[in-house]
């Protein structure tokens, strides 16, 4: 489920290897994944990109110039690569893009709900997409997170996940930041004290910190998370096992005694 730390280090790991060489092809695309239609994918062929960019959960990458952008979203179960030439790559990929030279963008979605999407836009267009999203999570201080907490009564979960909120955090980096924290999932964000938020905004930077140091050397989810997925595994705090509650789109992963006084949620 790529995140804030988990786009930051597909940034930084694309943003010369996408630069390097022209727009052989861009395409094809599953009908389920290309979003828009006009401007159409051929008018990327030649075209060179500057660079990447990230706002939220979304990879940018603008066209010199800055007239066309093309927008990636992941959601929960899509992957994208660069592949080297000659490297081999999944036979029909949910979207490929050839470079001049042989390199490729691929971008893979495991399961059957296709929900990764990619966006062809111009620049207007490329701001009404971004308009609804919060400001991101990372450059949050305690002053701008508690006016962010304090415009609307939420759970903390459910308000850390909101992308009109606060831009970046999803349902495994809302768990492990909760925890580092010390607050329950299930606190309401208007009625947290003054040190409880700015023990939240330290967690924010610190996970998020500590997300992406760990994703840019390559760790896996087991290694990277200390409280999300580890049900029934001893907290690495007090030792108490992680408990967990289900819902249809999301699982809140906690410690009872860090987080709820004892309470099992």
């Amino acid at each position: 489920m790529p995140e804030l730390p988990e786009m930051e280090a597909l940034r930084r790991a694309l943003d010369d290897p996408v630069r390097a060489f022209a727009i052989d092809r861009a395409g094809p695309a599953h009908i389920a994944t290309l979003k828009t239609f006009d401007p159409p994918l051929s008018s990327l062929d030649g075209e060179r990109f500057a660079g990447a960019r990230r706002r939220g959960k979304r990879l940018i990458l603008p066209v010199e110039g800055e007239e066309l952008f093309l927008v990636v979203h992941l959601m929960s179960a899509g992957r994208l690569k660069y592949l080297g030439a000659g490297e081999k790559g999944p036979k029909t990929p949910a979207f490929r893009l050839r470079f001049e030279g042989g390199a490729e963008l691929v971008l893979t979605e495991a399961g059957s709900k296709k929900r990764a999407g990619v966006w062809l836009l111009r620049e207007h267009a490329l701001q009404a997409e971004l308009a609804h999203l919060g400001p991101e999570a990372d450059r949050l201080d305690a002053a701008a997170l508690g006016e962010v907490l304090a415009s609307d009564s939420r759970r903390l979960h459910a308000a850390l996940r909101d992308q009109r909120l606060i831009a970046g955090i999803g349902r495994a980096w809302a768990n492990e930041i909760l925890h580092t924290a010390r607050l329950s999932p299930y606190a309401l964000s208007t009625q947290l004290s003054a040190e409880e938020v700015a023990r939240l905004a330290a967690a924010v930077r610190s996970e998020l910190d500590r997300g992406l140091e760990l994703r840019e050397r390559g760790a896996s989810n087991d290694r990277t998370y200390r409280v999300h997925d580890k049900l029934g595994r001893p907290c690495h705090v007090c030792g108490t096992p992680i408990a967990r509650v289900d819902f249809e789109e999301h699982t809140i992963y906690y410690c009872p005694v860090c987080q709820t006084c004892g309470r099992v949620l």
